[in-house]
């Protein structure tokens, strides 16, 4: 019996294609670091000790009215890369590595061995150092501290070694904060314009996001997806939303979506009206979503929405419009209008009209200025906030990178071998914006701020500094809210501080000034 090539090929097909590990495995915790940070070793000046610290040195796109930042994403680097155990397996491959790792002939590269070596050995594999972070979740303004690094004796050296890992919290960190400022926008729509205000429930539900798809990997949208849910429940990123229920949450439920087209299921049919039709057969008794601009938005608004009209009017759930292309306020408002004239309105006490059983999420071309454009635009066209949703993909999970709230770590305080001690500090001319603070730090509540201190001066008592060890040389017990919790404190610490703080107490000022006329002497020597 003859076969068709077609056939022929599907049986003499070799599968060579194979479930991998996850790429991480591949990649030994001694390479987690910039290349250049494995000859810091042998750069820094003998020393007993050495004591880096992070901040975020501006508000999200260098904004100076609202210098807010929700701090997040500390649990994931502890458990995930700080708190494993390193092994001689994991040198060995760094040796293995760095050997062949110098430009230009990919010769030898300088590495800590010996102090890798000896950690593994003498400190059961545990990075040799004491990390002290605030809670994951506070909300503190631009230039507070918002980790602390100290190595001591031989592994002084390897001070700034986890620098490139840690930094990575500048991702969930801005997320976060991102999210929480379109709230802000949110709810001040709400205040004017639905019942309620900003206490409707609504408000959670108000920015669903659409960003998985455009992640770099399922690493980040875990990450993104998951810091977005601490201001709202509304993800289509599930990985982030099982995350948040299992791991972080003991199970209960974090984050909600609905059934919703996209523009496959939509050309699939014959006609947009038997899409939107059977739409409505499997879930017109609850919410759903329709995208309406596969072919000709306009035409599907006047002439498919009022054609299903009165079938899912019967049906008696919720239809969410949501256009895909176009100018996003038009579309909207184009949305809402014939949602007003196929279904009727009702008039809220504020004013505003809520179109009845039918609402529209925009999902394109989202910023949170454009979240805000369109809020305006519908309040002036008379319509509450309630009736229009957001999603947003790119604008939430990849437009934002470190520099959008200039996140660093620097080093600010050394004993030298000889035992003398020196408060260090960047001060560059050509950028003064980029200094850094000098000495050890505490971080104390003052008048609900958080505010930076000298940890030296008795001005802030171990009970008050935020600053909490959760790494002291290995493992040390650490209470993780859940996520509930996380969320409830987000929003209370957000909503009592004031948008913007100067977070230097007066005891840290003094000693900048000092620091800065001791170098700025050096430099004219």
């Amino acid at each position: 019996m003859s076969s068709t090539p077609q056939q022929s090929r599907s049986v003499s097909r070799k599968i060579n294609v194979k479930p991998a590990a996850p790429l991480l495995s591949y990649v030994p915790i001694s390479v987690l670091t910039d290349s250049y940070k494995t000859t810091h070793y042998m750069q820094y000046p003998e020393s007993r000790k050495m004591v880096a610290y992070a901040e975020f040195r501006n508000g999200f796109d260098k904004d100076v009215q609202d210098t807010r930042v929700v701090f997040y994403g500390i649990r994931y680097l502890l458990e995930g890369f700080i708190a494993r155990q390193w092994t001689q397996q994991d040198v060995d491959k760094a040796t293995t590595f760095f050997s062949t790792h110098m430009a230009p002939n990919f010769t030898d590269f300088p590495f800590p061995k010996d102090l890798m070596v000896k950690f593994v050995q003498q400190n059961d594999g545990y990075f040799p150092v004491v990390l002290e972070t605030l809670p994951e979740g506070t909300c503190v303004h631009a230039h507070c501290p918002v980790f602390q690094i100290t190595a001591e004796d031989g592994y002084a050296p390897l001070c700034t070694f986890l620098e490139t890992i840690l930094t990575m919290l500048w991702y969930p960190t801005t997320v976060a904060t991102l999210s929480r400022r379109a709230r802000d926008r949110i709810e001040a729509a709400f205040d004017q314009s639905v019942e309620g205000g900003s206490s409707n429930p609504l408000v959670g539900t108000r920015l669903h996001d659409f960003g998985f798809r455009g992640c770099t990997c399922v690493e980040q949208s875990v990450l993104g997806g998951v810091a977005h849910l601490l201001n709202f429940s509304g993800s289509d990123t599930l990985s982030a939303a099982y995350y948040a229920q299992f791991h972080l949450n003991d199970g209960e439920p974090v984050a909600m979506s609905i059934p919703a087209t996209e523009h496959s299921v939509m050309t699939a049919w014959r006609t947009e009206r038997e899409a939107l039709e059977n739409m409505i057969d499997q879930f017109g008794t609850g919410i759903f979503a329709c995208v309406m601009d596969s072919y000709d938005y306009v035409e599907a608004l006047a002439e498919h929405l009022p054609a299903v009209a009165q079938k899912q009017v019967g049906k008696g759930g919720f239809l969410v419009l949501r256009p895909d292309s176009g100018d996003p306020v038009e579309a909207v408002l184009l949305a809402l209008e014939a949602a007003e004239r196929v279904f009727g309105v009702d008039m809220n006490s504020r004013g505003y009209k809520v179109p009845k059983g039918c609402g529209v999420i925009q999902g394109d071309g989202i910023s949170i200025e454009m979240l805000d454009d369109i809020l305006q635009a519908v309040m002036a066209k008379g319509y509450s906030a309630q009736a229009v949703a957001f999603g947003m993909g790119g604008g939430l999970l990849q437009r934002v990178n470190r520099d959008t709230m200039s996140f660093a770590t620097k080093l600010s305080h050394i004993v030298y071998a000889d035992g003398t001690e020196a408060d260090t500090m960047k001060l560059p001319k050509s950028d003064p914006w980029k200094y850094s603070l000098p000495g050890i730090m505490a971080v104390k509540s003052v008048k609900g701020i958080p505010t930076a201190f000298p940890a030296d001066g008795g001005h802030v008592s171990p009970e008050e500094n935020m600053l909490q060890v959760v790494w002291d040389n290995g493992p040390v017990e650490v209470e993780w809210k859940k996520f509930a919790e996380l969320r409830q404190d987000v929003d209370a610490q957000w909503r009592a501080l004031p948008k913007a703080a100067d977070v230097l107490s007066q005891p840290l000022k003094d000693k900048v000034k000092t620091v800065t006329a001791r170098l700025r002497a050096h430099q004219d020597a």
